[in-house]
């Protein structure tokens, strides 16, 4: 299966043709999003997210096209880098912070990812996007802050337990609620960095 998903420059000039509003928009991807969550990906249509947002279905058909640009465009749109700007001075505490705030995105997020399991093992365009939208930037975030407790002294750059700790994250926030049945709070998460990653990496 292959799809348009990762086709910016057409969803760009669809989005300068149309004359939708951006807060219509946004009410738009909340839709399908949400739908996602509820449903699962297979599940939702055009043609459902056109009856529960009250417009016609043509309406977005001629933004988006096909579904899995419509879904690409919403998580683009609902990209945004939840442990950007963490910076306590330590990285102890700045695992931690992380730990706080992904617990606080965590069921909404997670219950994407679970949604979009089938979908992006089919499709890797939408795969590629799901990844730039919500995993890229964390990562990314995580590596520096462990740069920084590396520059700053507190663990060695060779330390072998560096390369996992973003599996470690990403790893407990997909599991939890396969082992229980509920989703990794902000209590649980940080109980686990302050448990099981912070004694990996020599740190206390």
């Amino acid at each position: 299966m292959t799809s348009q998903a990762a086709d910016g420059p057409e969803t760009v000039a669809a989005s300068r043709r149309s004359k939708i509003t951006p807060e219509r928009e946004r009410e738009f991807f909340d839709a399908v999003l949400d739908q996602i969550r509820e449903c699962g990906y297979d599940s939702v249509t055009m043609e459902g997210v056109a009856a529960s947002t009250r417009c016609s279905k043509s309406t977005l058909y001629r933004q988006w096209k096909t579904k899995p640009q419509f879904v690409a465009a919403a998580l683009r749109a609902n990209s945004r880098v939840r442990f950007g700007g963490i910076d306590t001075g330590s990285l102890a505490g700045d695992l931690c912070e992380a730990a706080r705030a992904a617990g606080d995105w965590s069921g909404k997020d997670t219950r994407l990812l679970q949604s979009l399991g089938h979908a992006i093992t089919a499709d890797h365009a939408l795969k590629g996007v799901l990844r730039e939208a919500l995993v890229d930037p964390e990562i990314a975030a995580l590596q520096e802050m462990l740069r920084r407790g590396v520059e700053r002294g507190e663990v060695r750059a060779d330390h072998p337990a560096l390369e996992y700790v973003p599996a470690m994250m990403f790893g407990v926030l997909r599991i939890r609620p396969v082992l229980t049945g509920q989703y990794a709070d902000a209590d649980y998460l940080v109980g686990f960095v302050e448990a099981a990653v912070l004694p990996a990496l020599g740190l206390t």
